[in-house]
């Protein structure tokens, strides 16, 4: 299965709708989307991973890259990950969870939570 991107804006925040599978072949078109928004001045980041079927180790490298490099450059972002997002229940979820770096995310169950505009408040330093 490949990977579907798609953009939109919301209240302020870049929104990267990811579906298919998160893996060695397509984690480089998810950093080179996240890349792309931070050039582009996007501070707000949202990473809707609802219909992600499969992420391994590569997708994940993706995602503690793409928090790493927008806390360089002060932004923030959010992943959508759902209790029960691509049909059986969320598999990024379980993933970052089983891994133990869930903790290192801001996680919402939704893009209505994740863009409400009194969240948005600066990262908490760790």
């Amino acid at each position: 299965m490949s990977l579907k991107v798609l953009e939109e804006e919301r209240g302020g925040w870049a929104v990267l709708r990811v579906s298919g599978e998160l893996d060695l072949v397509t984690s480089p078109a998810i950093r080179q989307h996240v890349h792309d928004a931070v050039a582009e001045g996007r501070r707000s980041l949202v990473l809707d991973l609802t219909d992600v079927l499969f992420c391994d180790s590569s997708g994940v490298g993706v995602l503690i890259a793409s928090r790493r490099l927008m806390r360089s450059c002060a932004g923030r972002l959010r992943l959508i990950l759902p209790a029960r997002g691509a049909e059986d229940g969320s598999h990024v979820n379980r993933v970052l969870a089983a891994l133990g770096v869930r903790r290192l995310f801001d996680c919402y169950p939704d893009l209505a939570t994740a863009t409400e505009a009194h969240t948005a408040t600066g990262p908490l330093t760790a």
